[in-house]
């Protein structure tokens, strides 16, 4: 809310030479975010000139312009730049004419735009200075030329400071108003507040305004069915003013005020409603009353009705949509904006002023739903005192008879809202008691009775405390406490730290989750974090993350954000690889090539989203039990995940020694570092992925109940994926499922007892068909051999292809290695061992031991 000093002077006492930074601060006192300060982008000397002649001179180019004779200071004195009391000056309007006072803009003046004024050549004569018109003063956007200051109501004498004259020596302060406190966006507001603040004494305008009784206008509140058990209206109040003249300027007091509060002039009767909204809090709206058929109903949208509204759109309405309707049918959308077809205009004769009291719930939906913000909107929604309707239209109706001619007519309305709000029992310790504060009794009584609030004892140092109308926010204990802090001080408010209560500390997942971060950083990786945002090709490029992909590759279900912050990328991400990605473009397009990038997230999975945005409840009403249960269980499951990506070198050229390139193995090794931080072993086997190598992926598994889980990948991106994502060279990659992998890691790792008798090794090379995976026949020989209780490792340490084995044929070398807790192992044992290993092998895949 933006608030003209000279405004706000009238309803409260500023001190004289008062600042606005002052002012700033006396509100930052009372809970009001500073936000800037606001004037005029105008300077210099700019001066009241009379015009002494007016020549006209055709030229060249077709244009016609005038050379003119100003008197800018009183005869035989000093203009306010030091120069002639008349001067020459080249101008291209026409509305003016001899002994008109206009603005003339001296050499040295400043206009917005950083338009500097200076004596200038043109038209063929020197031109020293400028006649300026409205909008070359950021007035307005008036198409008729130069401001004659007659026609805006001043009369003033040559040399005068026009700056002044036309209100742009004002200044305003621009504060933030937070949603619970609606009354602040209006003058009136704000000066209680200050006043609340200093101890200025304030001075309600709405008081100043004896409303006039009127009747005989028909209007009917017809909500015989409330949308949510919530009546749209509850008061309507309508004046009538005739014989106006809408032609009239808006006097420079009033323009340059509501341009300083950020609302533009448009013409009389619009200006006036958004004067006094500004000034009392109340949205008004004019009808002309000759476009209005029978009187006016309040009602709610039938089914498939439109309205165009005052910006020319036409809209089509909701049934929960409050409507104003006459006999033609809705020509507004109450509460958010008039209709094209009764608005007024300079042919406008008969106004017919409104004045309402609408539902805040009501008004912010449909401003929502037709995405249709505006000044009103923006108050009915915070809440609108409902006993200043009256005087708000009084005020309306006496400035449209003060400035644009008119005779006020009887015919009106008088359906005033009622006000009959509950009392709060507050407990006075209560304050002291959530504040921790040493606030006496007396002041937290003169802090509320200072509001407006009306209170009773109720005995026990219990008080009822009835809100005034202005503030219907306060219907708790909490919120008087509130106020109470608010206009006693903040300042008195202790900074007191708290005594931590005593805990157990991070969970189990916790730490876990934060020791594998540790870890994989400490192994060399950099942790990044991007956003959960991803496109459709993303999407189904890397699908849902760990998955293995047989075959072609279907489109990935997700959810899509109804409003994303992206157009481009409206899903949620059901991988992490999509975004370690983006990051590695970005550093790689900055010459950042060779990269090892690690990040640990939540991906969101799809199944249990059921609502979608017609079935979130509505505002203004808790939702049942039953329906936040709902809710609570449409909440997408949030699986947290690790993943990593590996780009360009991992070991840079150096003397003596060639670059090495990041491969499948680094990544696989990765992938077991974390796992390994949280004390989970990987089972590691030939897999598939949609975005990876296909003779370069491994996927990754772990072992829960005697049967094997898939919990990863790890491996090379295709090429064609690398190609795709503008990466170079080689692109390594890993995903696991942190979360599964922490659910069934052990509590406490199991600690071997070490032998200290020697170790029996024996190697065994078998012949199995290729099609094998080496990971499923080296899990056959352990689990063959582990049941002698002798085996200790085995590895796979050669892979063989080639001559004296047939083409569909591959010899794998394992090395096993035997040890006993009690005796030294014989080469018999052993080999009665391995060879148990062989018997698995061959029973499951056929395998024989090679010659």
């Amino acid at each position: 809310m933006r608030i003209p000093l000279s405004w706000l002077a009238e309803s409260v006492e500023l001190p004289a030479g008062t600042t606005p930074e002052q002012v700033h601060a006396d509100l930052v006192r009372v809970g009001f975010e500073e936000e800037s300060i606001r004037r005029f982008d105008a300077s210099g000397p700019i001066v009241v000139g009379e015009v002494l002649s007016r020549e006209p001179e055709e030229h060249s180019n077709g244009k016609t312009v005038n050379w003119c004779q100003v008197r800018v200071a009183p005869e035989g004195q000093r203009a306010a730049d030091g120069g002639e009391d008349v001067r020459g000056v080249v101008c291209g309007a026409h509305n003016f004419d001899v002994g008109d006072r206009v603005v003339v803009t001296l050499p040295g003046a400043v206009l917005p735009g950083d338009f500097r004024i200076a004596a200038r050549k043109t038209y063929g004569h020197v031109s020293d200075g400028m006649i300026a018109s409205a909008r070359e003063l950021a007035l307005g956007d008036d198409h008729d030329g130069i401001i004659v200051l007659s026609r805006w109501g001043i009369d003033a004498e040559p040399g005068a400071n026009a700056l002044e004259l036309l209100g742009m020596a004002d200044t305003a302060v621009e504060i933030n108003v937070t949603p619970d406190r609606g009354y602040a966006f209006s003058v009136r507001g704000v000066a209680r507040e200050y006043a609340h603040s200093t101890g200025a004494v304030f001075r309600d305008p709405a008081e100043a305004v004896a409303p006039v009784p009127a009747s005989g206008f028909d209007v009917t509140i017809d909500d015989a069915a409330p949308i949510r058990g919530r009546v749209g209206a509850s008061g309507f109040v309508t004046r009538v003013v005739r014989g106006i003249d809408a032609t009239r300027p808006t006097p420079a007091w009033m323009v340059s005020r509501l341009q300083l509060a950020g609302v533009r002039a448009l013409s009389l009767p619009v200006d006036i409603g958004n004067y006094v909204m500004l000034g009392l809090g109340q949205p008004l709206h004019a009808y002309d009353l000759g476009k209005v058929s029978g009187g006016l109903r309040v009602r709610r949208a039938a089914e498939g009705e439109t309205l165009v509204t005052l910006d020319g759109a036409e809209r089509k309405l909701h049934v929960e949509d409050l409507v104003i309707a006459d006999d033609s049918g809705a020509i507004g959308l109450a509460g958010v904006m008039g209709g094209e077809s009764t608005k007024t205009d300079d042919a406008t004769t008969d106004v017919l002023v409104e004045a309402a009291t609408f539902d805040s719930v009501s008004i912010a939906r449909s401003a929502r739903r037709h995405k249709l913000p505006s000044e009103a909107s923006k108050r009915f929604e915070r809440g609108v005192d409902p006993l200043v309707a009256r005087a708000a239209a009084q005020r309306a109706v006496e400035l449209l008879v003060e400035l644009g001619g008119g005779t006020v007519d009887e015919l009106g309305s008088e359906l005033v809202a009622p006000w009959a709000p509950e009392a709060v029992r507050f407990e006075l310790s209560r304050v002291n008691g959530l504040l921790g504060t040493d606030y006496r009794d007396d002041e937290i009584r003169s802090a509320l009775e200072m509001i407006g609030c009306e209170l009773v004892e109720a005995g026990d140092g219990v008080l009822e405390a009835t809100a005034p109308s202005w503030r219907a926010d306060l219907t708790r204990p909490a919120d008087l406490v509130e106020e109470a802090a608010r206009i006693i001080g903040y300042d008195r408010i202790p900074s007191v730290l708290p005594t931590a209560p005593a805990g157990r500390g991070l969970t189990r997942e916790q730490r876990l989750r934060r020791r594998a971060a540790n870890v994989s950083t400490a192994w060399g990786l950099t942790e990044v974090q991007s956003y959960p945002f991803v496109s459709r090709a993303q999407l189904d490029r890397f699908g849902a993350g760990s998955e293995p992909v047989d075959g072609a590759a279907a489109p990935v279900h997700a959810i899509r954000l109804a409003n994303p912050l992206d157009g481009e990328a409206p899903f949620l991400r059901r991988s992490l690889l999509a975004g370690l990605v983006t990051a590695a473009q970005r550093n790689v397009s900055r010459g950042l090539t060779d990269l090892a990038l690690v990040e640990f997230g939540a991906v969101f999975d799809p199944e249990h989203v059921r609502l979608g945005t017609d079935t979130v409840p509505p505002l203004g009403e808790r939702p049942s039990d039953a329906v936040l249960a709902e809710l609570d269980g449409s909440i997408p499951k949030q699986p947290g995940r690790a993943a990593g990506l590996f780009v360009g070198a991992a070991v840079a050229k150096q003397a003596g020694e060639p670059a090495r390139a990041w491969d499948w193995a680094d990544a696989l090794d990765a992938a077991r570092v974390v796992a390994g931080a949280v004390s989970a072993e990987l089972v590691v086997r030939q897999g598939a992925h949609r975005a990876f190598h296909p003779g370069r992926t491994a996927e990754l598994l772990v072992l829960v109940d005697g049967s094997l889980e898939p919990v990863g990948v790890a491996g090379e991106l295709a090429p064609e994926t690398a190609e795709a994502v503008h990466l170079p060279g080689r692109v390594a990659a890993f995903e696991l499922d942190l979360e599964r992998l922490i659910e069934v890691a052990a509590r406490e790792p199991e600690v071997a007892q070490l032998s200290t008798y020697p170790a029996a090794t024996q190697d065994l090379t078998l012949v199995v068909d290729r099609a094998i995976p080496a990971a499923e026949v080296l899990d056959a020989v352990i689990a063959g051999a582990t049941a002698s209780g002798l085996l200790e490792g085995a590895t796979i340490v050669d892979d063989y292809r080639g001559a004296g084995l047939g083409d569909d044929e591959k010899a794998l070398t394992f090395a096993l290695r035997f040890r006993a807790e009690d005796r030294t192992l014989t080469a018999e044992e052993a080999s009665e061992a391995k060879l148990a290993g062989v018997a698995a092998a061959s029973e499951r895949f056929g395998a024989k031991l090679r010659d």
